[in-house]
């Protein structure tokens, strides 16, 4: 038997969790009911995986994702390991309504092999790295939740703000995003609105804070993710990059997003797609001169340090949203990614992504 012959799946319930409720303007999270996949080889070695379904953005849920992976486990015990992409192309067809269960299982499959080879994820990836500049979000709510959580950011040395709208009026979101300027007059600001506003609605807003002199560095999913439309008019008309992210799910959607010019750039992560068609849509952004965000969606150090490693190791990205795990109040894992105020590093990690349970 060949040592990176896969020889056991498994998947567990994974609830973590929040210090604060993780809202958007589709809905809110306050527990991560997340899954946790574990993969091993031949010759002993286990990768770890993390499944982070997040309803209120793609219907997902966690029994949803358990069954998923549950019901591929007969087919891929015996596999082999090296046999990566095939074996990822495979689930895309077994499971292409179940992104975050393909996430997970995909990442435990590449942890296990890079352990095996003794190569951390980032060179597996490309080498290009190993440091990213993190933003933190202001969850949506209220002005005086916005402040005070503005507040609590700059506190932690970070200084780059994405600052959840579209849940409110847009004239109620500027009115956040002033109070938010106030007290973080320095700060780099994001807006992500999860497609919360029309295209009357996404404009109003940017006119509202024009007039109230608040500068936008970049402003994500304005409209919901089928309105590729509105994407593109929106982003012939602002000054202010438009990412997309819900229009931005697979490879295709990207193809899309490029031959429309609906959007500047483009959110990648890897809960949402998968680990392998994540790499499929950096080529095709960095050919179409895209700009690039990681990010991902409520996830635990175990999943975010995996596009950490990502991304690190491809290169090439203008935004990192990987602040999840400052939201978890308890995790059961140790190692990943080292966080120093808005600087991550993968640096430390000798092999896979280098998170163990704890």
């Amino acid at each position: 038997m060949h040592p990176t012959l896969i020889t056991a799946l498994s998947a567990e319930l994974l609830d973590l969790p929040l210090t604060e409720p993780f809202a958007i303007a589709t809905g809110a999270q306050h527990v991560a009911h997340n899954v946790l996949v574990r993969i091993t080889l031949a010759d002993g070695t286990t990768g770890l995986g993390e499944s982070a379904p997040f309803t209120a953005v793609s219907g997902e849920t966690q029994a949803g994702t358990l069954a998923a992976i549950q019901s591929v486990r007969e087919r891929l015990v015996g596999k082999e390991a090296r046999a990566w992409r095939p074996l990822s192309a495979w689930l895309t067809e077994a499971l292409p309504g179940e992104p975050a269960a393909r996430c997970g299982i995909e990442t435990a499959l590449l942890d296990a092999l890079a352990r095996h080879h003794r190569v951390p994820l980032w060179v597996f990836f490309g080498g290009a790295g190993t440091e990213l500049d993190i933003d933190m979000t202001v969850t949506a709510g209220d002005r005086a939740h916005a402040e005070a959580s503005a507040r609590a950011i700059l506190a932690r040395g970070i200084t780059t703000l994405k600052v959840k709208v579209g849940a409110v009026s847009p004239e109620q979101d500027v009115e956040r995003l002033v109070a938010i300027r106030e007290v973080a007059p320095r700060a780099r600001l994001f807006a992500d609105a999860n497609g919360g506003y029309t295209v009357a609605g996404a404009r109003a807003f940017l006119s509202g804070l024009e007039r109230a002199g608040v500068p936008l560095a970049l402003f994500e999913q304005p409209v919901p993710a089928e309105d590729l439309a509105g994407m593109a008019e929106l982003t012939r008309l602002s000054r202010i990059p438009i990412c997309a992210d819900e229009s931005a799910r697979s490879a295709e959607d990207v193809l899309r997003l490029i031959r429309e010019r609906a959007a500047t750039g483009i959110n990648i992560k890897t809960m949402k797609c998968g680990v392998v068609e994540s790499l499929m849509m950096w080529h095709l952004a960095r050919a179409a001169g895209m700009e690039l965000m990681i990010g991902g969606m409520v996830e635990s150090t175990l999943a975010m340090s995996t596009s950490a490693h990502l991304a690190a190791g491809l290169g090439g990205f203008h935004y990192a949203d990987l602040d999840t795990p400052l939201f978890i109040a308890k995790h059961p894992f140790r190692g990943g990614y080292h966080q120093e105020a808005s600087r991550v590093s993968v640096a430390g990690s000798t092999a896979g992504h280098g998170v163990e349970l704890a």
